[in-house]
């Protein structure tokens, strides 16, 4: 099938990132609710920290378990579930009239997450086409990028009117992905491809015979780093360090993150086709190189335009590496590989989670500089695992 002389992607793999953009509009209105929500319980600083970390946790520790389900239920139903379990703990969770009460919901809402990610990223690995593996990863993470440069605009706005409200109209938007998913995802669009709940023409690929492989191995260091750096770090610690080494307002941070969403959204446009075009091996060992470098800037003397610099680069590089490690992992797993993609997925939610504590640790002890030479060094792991990959 082709339009305008190019093969059309499948079916699945729009309808994913249609939903992956409704899915991170939905969390990008409710991340700037939470401190306000949290607070108005009584709680100190400590306790909005373990809200916001606790979803993250239990969406780790619950992933293999995740891909578990995936392989024995299939993508479109465990996809949907996960989906249907954070909406109706979001909805709870913006009612409830105590902390406890939100903190059980929250981290009830992580295990959902990881259903669904799990199970959507093993279905768009699975029904694109090996040729266009990297467009249908580009693809997809462009919907959550999209979503994550919209929804915290709109959730800092309706916050102020109510905090509960952004609660609210996530779980409506979760629902609403929930039933396009039920809706869309019944039949394959290429040829000869699996239906997402019938049995795969081969069995899952065993996770102890992925992690002998070099191009596995090599995608999981390289997730870890894009995690720790992408979801942590520039979350966690860029604000702090543009407020009180650089001297700037936080609407400079935000300037910052915002160039760094754009860019990556531009390098998604031609990222997807560079992976599958110039090759997997070139396209992780540039990526890694852009994100190595970017970061190296910052540890430097401060400087505002290094700063804006460095976000930028770390946008274009984080664009190939969204696409280039997910193309290997389908590479590696190319049949419905649940716990495969379940340990690709854990690799960057644990550098999420590491990477701001460690980041904060040597920053209070040392200064910023430190933390992002580390950050570097983690990112430059990944570049010496791509360079240690087959040219073919």
């Amino acid at each position: 099938m082709v339009d305008g002389g190019r093969e059309r992607l499948p079916r699945e793999v729009r309808v994913l990132a249609v939903v992956a953009f409704v899915v991170a509009l939905g969390f990008g209105i409710v991340a700037p609710a939470i401190p306000v929500y949290v607070r108005a319980f009584g709680v100190g600083t400590t306790a909005v920290g373990l809200a916001v970390s606790s979803f993250a946790f239990f969406r780790f520790v619950s992933a293999f378990g995740g891909g578990a389900l995936v392989e024995r239920f299939g993508e479109r139903l465990v996809l949907t579930a996960g989906l249907t379990v954070v909406a109706v703990t979001t909805g709870a969770a913006g009612l409830v009239g105590n902390f406890p009460l939100f903190l059980a919901l929250r981290s009830a809402g992580g295990v959902g997450s990881a259903m669904f990610t799990v199970a959507a990223l093993s279905l768009l690995l699975r029904v694109a086409p090996p040729e266009h593996r990297g467009r249908s990863a580009a693809t997809f993470q462009g919907g959550f990028i999209l979503g994550g440069i919209a929804g915290p605009a709109a959730g800092g706005l309706l916050a102020a009117l109510s905090p509960r409200l952004p609660f609210l109209l996530y779980a409506g938007f979760l629902l609403l992905a929930g039933a396009v998913a039920l809706a869309l995802l019944r039949q394959p669009q290429r040829a000869g491809a699996d239906a997402p709940d019938t049995p795969p023409a081969a069995p899952p690929l065993p996770l102890a015979a992925a992690v002998r492989s070099r191009a596995y191995v090599a995608a999981l260091v390289v997730n870890f780093g894009v995690g720790w750096m992408l979801f942590g770090v520039r979350n966690s610690l860029v604000p702090l360090y543009v407020t009180e080494d650089l001297g700037r307002t936080v609407a400079w941070a935000g300037a910052g993150l915002l160039v760094g969403s754009v860019a990556q959204a531009v390098g998604l446009l031609r990222s997807g086709r560079m992976v599958d075009g110039w090759g997997r091996r070139p396209s992780l060992v540039l990526g890694s190189a852009l994100a190595t470098g970017s970061v190296a800037l910052l540890a430097g003397p401060p400087s505002t335009a290094v700063f804006l610099v460095s976000m930028a680069v770390f946008g274009l590089g984080a664009s190939l590496l969204a696409s280039a490690p997910a193309a290997l992992v389908a590479d590696v797993s190319p049949a419905r590989g649940g716990r495969v993609v379940a340990v690709f997925q854990m690799a960057s939610d644990l550098g999420g989670i590491l990477g701001p504590l460690a980041a904060g640790a040597l920053t209070d002890a040392v200064d910023y500089q430190l933390a992002f030479g580390v950050t570097a060094a983690v990112l430059a792991a990944g570049l010496v695992a791509a360079l240690a990959l087959p040219r073919r």
